[in-house]
């Protein structure tokens, strides 16, 4: 049985979807102002992993993300490109798939855009205003959170204690015109060259949290299964969701809370960030490293864990991810000379059996991806020695396959057939196995050194020269 760290809880408890079968989760996406970081590409991959294990699973996943197209961090930076918000936002949109795709994410259901949603907020705000739970003042509305009496029930943290943070930070005289200090905005009155739309209130624009609760229940009902997103967004952006939508519906707005760690750098521990100016573009660093790398590293931690971003991190993933390879295409090599006749190995079957099912006890322990990593680096080797045979099943051999890419595919790795090698470097590698017959070491080995300048590698082993290309 699968069982799921509900933040709202603060412990594991079985999950059990409204409708059997299917699974229905939001994971709040970017604000598209810029280029994704590693930090934001971290809960975009572990979601990704989620999503794909559940799929594993039989689940039926419509899965929800949006596109923040509407905000401060753009405005500006529509001032300083010297172009639309809406051009700024169709840019980055456009660069978040490109490094998403590259990074083998699965594009979600629905990306819902603000912009594509104006009428529908509106209306869920005219509806909290309609029920006491909000207040127009001078153009902006604003949401009443002593109305809310769960209020910081997912954040773990007392009204008082919030009234007091509220009271310590500057305020701006409308702020300080605000019933509540701890009141957030759900509607803002526009200000002179900002994009705004006519509201019961004047021209405006949404606050942040109103667009998730609008998006995530008009795609996925006013209960859904799952809500995700970075530890970051559990106050206030979660916290405001709830109260802006269960007042407004009544009901219980996502049934389990899941929250990703940080991408930290360096040996203090700081967490990435934009704002700390310690980010690493994921746009710029899959110029240099291959993006399967990039994935790797991203997907081999569990999802509530911190994840160091490094070289010599990324040169483990690289290692790793290299080693899986070579399983799966010395997996294809013998193939080529596997028997079709020979007699299935039921000591084999059964330990492949044994290895599926040591992997989803591990990963249905809240995803718990370093165990069914190393379930799958198990299995890497029992592949290794079954293809060191001198004789071997089709059928075992295709049955490994299978497994093999299944579970490996949840990290979003992809195994690829090695390009054919074309008529020259076939005949010296031709001309090299003779040569070794002869035992004219010496053009051997040139062979060898010429086909390396190549980018191909050769390995001897017991069955034969195999090879790969080198990374």
């Amino acid at each position: 049985m699968l069982k799921i760290y509900n933040t709202m809880t603060r412990k594991k408890e079985e999950f059990q979807p409204l409708t059997e079968g299917q699974v229905h989760m939001y994971v709040c996406g970017p604000t598209v102002y810029n280029y994704i970081h590693i930090g934001n590409a971290r809960s975009t991959v572990a979601f990704d992993v989620i999503r794909r294990y559940l799929e594993f699973l039989g689940y039926e996943v419509t899965y929800v993300s949006n596109f923040t197209d509407v905000d401060d961090k753009i405005i500006k930076r529509s001032q300083e490109e010297k172009i639309s918000s809406s051009e700024v936002a169709d840019k980055y949109i456009a660069a978040y798939y490109a490094d998403t795709d590259a990074l083998g994410v699965k594009r979600a259901t629905v990306n819902p855009r603000v912009v594509d949603n104006m009428n529908e907020i509106i209306a869920f705000v005219k509806s909290l205003e309609d029920k006491g739970y909000a207040y127009e003042l001078d153009g902006d509305v604003y949401y009443r959170v002593r109305q809310f009496r769960a209020y910081g029930e997912l954040s773990d943290q007392s009204l008082a204690d919030l009234r007091e943070g509220a009271s310590e930070r500057v305020q701006t005289d409308r702020q300080l015109k605000k019933e509540d200090s701890a009141d957030f905005a759900l509607w803002k009155a526009a200000k002179p060259g900002e994009p705004a739309w006519e509201s019961p209130w004047g021209m405006g624009r949404p606050g942040w949290h109103i667009e998730c609760s609008v998006m995530s229940t008009k795609y996925l009902g006013d209960t859904f299964d799952i809500h995700g997103g970075g530890q970051d967004l559990i106050f206030p952006h979660h916290e405001n969701e709830i109260a802006q939508s269960e007042a407004k519906t009544g009901q219980t707005f996502a049934r389990y809370w899941m929250h990703n760690g940080f991408v930290t750098m360096g040996n203090d521990g700081e967490k990435m960030s934009k704002s700390l100016g310690n980010f690493v573009l994921v746009h710029d660093l899959i110029q240099k490293v291959d993006p399967a790398i990039v994935r790797f590293f991203l997907s081999n931690a569990q999802y509530r864990s911190p994840l160091k971003f490094s070289e010599e991190a990324l040169n483990d993933a690289h290692n790793n991810l290299e080693r899986l390879n070579n399983a799966y295409h010395t997996l294809t090599y013998r193939m080529e000379d596997a028997k079709d006749s020979l007699a299935d190995d039921p000591a084999v079957l059964d330990s492949m059996g044994q290895k599926e099912t040591a992997f989803i006890e591990a990963m249905n322990d809240d995803f718990n991806v370093p165990n069914g990593l190393t379930v799958l680096y198990e299995l890497m080797g029992d592949i290794n020695r079954y293809t060191e045979r001198l004789e071997v099943s089709t059928a075992v051999l295709s049955a490994y396959q299978e497994l093999y890419t299944t579970l490996a595919g949840i990290f979003g790795v992809t195994f690829k057939q090695d390009e054919l090698l074309d008529e020259d470097i076939q005949r010296l590698i031709d001309e090299r196995t003779e040569a070794r017959k002869n035992k004219d070491f010496q053009k051997s080995d040139a062979i060898r050194d010429q086909l390396k300048e190549q980018g191909v590698l050769l390995d001897d082993t017991p069955q034969g020269t195999r090879w790969k290309r080198l990374s």
